[in-house]
């Protein structure tokens, strides 16, 4: 399994049937972390400062050693030895991946233009015995926004994503058991129906109010409290790719919340990143010392 799929499964399992609090991952938390502070200055990072700034999000530090220890073995990150101490590298694959999702969070329904009508559709067939190939491609397809509305069969408003979806059945060794076109629909069955059996708005529109309340009222006065009030507002949104098909408006029927989130989201990050960087920076000075 890829890297990238690791964080697919990681963001499937906070968007996933149980409704987990995003705060119960310590590895996934790890991993906004690197994306926000460790990636953009591409430097090595020392085990106690990603521990301690876990521990002020209500990580122990058994859990945190875990998840710097599970990202390494998932080909994220990489230690160095430096006497008694040890320190952590971002891997290129580790920084493709975290660029990827760093382009998905910060670009997601920034930008939507006029639909076409054009629609992507797939199908493709795996037997229900092999079970982890099937949750593999399902892990991935939604990753990349597409619904099933059918068993076998995967669509997409967004005709631009078949070199994606084309290198999706080429990793997963499907190019014998797919077939994909692209067209308008025809005037047969109604396009709400089409669309509700594909994807579930209606959790999605119930997650997007969660976000709303919870970071339309949050406020940070403190360094420390803008670190972990970022934390939070990066790890909340970052499931919304995986959620939210990002749907032309053209096909939503009511006022879809996901503009205004994206606003309420890039408005609280500009807020409250100069002091989530100078605390980062306070940790790795302590950590130095």
């Amino acid at each position: 399994m890829t890297a990238a799929e690791h964080l697919a499964g990681d963001d499937a399992a906070l968007a996933g049937s149980e409704r987990r609090e995003v705060g119960s991952s310590a590895r996934s938390l790890l991993l906004t972390i690197l994306g926000e502070f460790v990636r953009p200055r591409g430097a090595a990072v020392w085990t106690a400062t990603l521990v301690s700034s876990l521990g002020v999000l209500g990580i122990e530090e058994k859990a945190a050693r875990q998840a710097i220890a599970r990202s390494a073995a998932h080909g994220v990150l990489e230690s160095e030895k430096s006497g008694r101490r040890v320190s952590w590298h971002i891997t290129q694959p580790g920084t493709r991946l975290l660029s990827e999702g760093a382009r998905r969070i910060y670009g997601f329904l920034t930008d939507a233009p006029p639909w076409d009508g054009e629609w992507l559709v797939l199908s493709v067939g795996i037997p229900e015995t092999q079970r982890r190939l099937r949750h593999r491609l399902r892990t991935r397809l939604t990753w990349l926004g597409m619904g099933s509305p059918s068993p076998g069969i995967w669509i997409l408003p967004d005709v631009s994503k078949v070199g994606e979806v084309a290198t999706i059945i080429d990793d997963l060794g499907l190019e014998g058991r797919a077939f994909a076109w692209t067209g308008k629909l025809a005037s047969v069955g109604k396009t709400e129906s089409l669309i509700g059996d594909a994807w579930n708005l209606g959790e999605v529109e119930e997650r997007y109010a969660e976000f709303l309340t919870t970071f339309g009222k949050l406020r940070a006065t403190t360094p420390v409290e803008a670190f972990q009030a970022q934390v939070r507002l990066v790890h909340a949104w970052r499931r919304f790719p995986f959620l939210d098909p990002g749907l032309p408006r053209e096909l939503l029927d009511h006022d879809w919340p996901g503009p205004e989130a994206a606003a309420l989201f890039h408005r609280r990050h500009d807020e409250w990143h100069g002091g989530a960087q100078r605390y980062w920076t306070e940790l790795e000075v302590l950590s130095s010392s």
